[in-house]
């Protein structure tokens, strides 16, 4: 068993940005964030990605995996494990499509079998046991909420370093499939910040009846785009 390191001032920001670091483990790399399947369609131009970052942020994953972090967290908090996985379940319920189902959970349990490892807390250490006597699903934005609420990062600052990593792999995404440049790239994530910010003050202001979320035609591709016959990207 890794032994629990002793606290210090800056563990919190250093755990964020561990988490998405885009070399730490956890599969994000294989996510599109949906890009994929707007570029498969057609339905996407290199001027038009960051108005397509905007709507899926503050349609999609705010009210659904932002909100989910961010209620895992509270409730991890205060060790009610029952609420954390209530929210897990009720996240797995809000995705349509079957592939942002799957990666959700692969990607989740990813992170929390290294989070025994790197960043081991007795919280971690409860969800895992939760997840793996098959009482809760594992989604992602869930086990990032309860890992960062163990090693004490805020609420806030968790909910938007979960944010940034997706915005991070939608640009990353948009550069392997030639819709970018690394230079337009970052710039495509600094000007993400406003809206970034905005639907994170959301996502903490959401209970449990809200979480939900919907792109109609991102679900709508990402039901074409897991029968298409060429893919970079799971999802």
């Amino acid at each position: 068993m890794t032994p629990l390191l002793p606290p210090r001032p800056l563990d919190p920001l250093l755990v964020s940005l561990q988490l998405t670091d885009s070399a730490f483990p956890s599969g994000l790399y294989t996510l599109s964030q949906g890009l994929e399947g707007f570029a498969q369609e057609g339905a996407v131009t290199a001027e038009g990605l960051g108005e397509l970052l905007a709507d899926l942020l503050r349609h999609g994953v705010g009210p659904s995996d932002s909100t989910a972090l961010a209620l895992a967290h509270e409730a991890a908090g205060r060790a009610d494990w029952d609420a954390v996985t209530e929210v897990d379940l009720r996240l797995r319920a809000a995705k349509l499509s079957r592939e942002s189902r799957a990666s959700a959970v692969r990607t989740g349990r990813q992170v929390l079998d290294l989070a025994g490892e790197v960043f081991p807390s007795e919280t971690v250490r409860a969800y895992a046991a939760a997840v793996a006597r098959g009482d809760a699903p594992g989604n992602l934005a869930v086990v990032s909420g309860v890992v960062q609420a163990g090693l004490g990062v805020p609420r806030r600052q968790a909910v938007a370093a979960d944010l940034f990593a997706c915005c991070a792999a939608f640009a990353g995404a948009a550069l392997r499939l030639g819709l970018t440049d690394h230079r337009r790239a970052q710039v495509l994530l600094r000007h993400a910040a406003p809206v970034l910010e905005s639907v994170t003050d959301e996502a903490l202001r959401r209970e449990l009846p809200d979480l939900g979320g919907c792109v109609l035609t991102a679900d709508a591709l990402a039901g074409r785009h897991e029968r298409a016959e060429a893919r970079l990207f799971a999802n």
